[in-house]
Parts: C-alpha cells; sequence; structure tokens
C-alpha cells in the first residue's frame, strides 16, 4: 500500500487507516490472490467523491 508517497505491506489479517484526502494505491505485489474490504466513513460515500489520479482499468 502507498500513502503519500511512503509505502508499506499489509499482510494477512491486519489492516490500515487512510485519512481522507491522502492519495493511496494499493497494489498485490504477490502470487496469492487479494482480498480487500474497504469500508469508507463519512456523511457522503458515492463512487463521484473518489478523485483518480492515475487508473490502471481506465475508469474516470
Amino acid at each position: 500500500m502507498t500513502v503519500e508517497g511512503a509505502e508499506t505491506f499489509v499482510r494477512s489479517g491486519e489492516s490500515t487507516f487512510v485519512q481522507s484526502g491522502k492519495k493511496h494505491r494499493l497494489e498485490n505485489p504477490g502470487k496469492v490472490l487479494l482480498e480487500v474490504i474497504e469500508v469508507q466513513l463519512g456523511e457522503y460515500l458515492e463512487e463521484d467523491g473518489i478523485v483518480r489520479f492515475d487508473d490502471d482499468f481506465g475508469r474516470e
């Protein structure tokens, strides 16, 4: 996981917290399938509340 340019590893069974407004990215460098459970907090939780900077999957 990269948050504001700082890279850390999140292993199986671990969790992490990303503060609102922090630029972040998830990547799976391993060979085992990655499963992510994302929980959002706040008053507005819609897709258009997300700003995508670089999207390898072509989403807007």
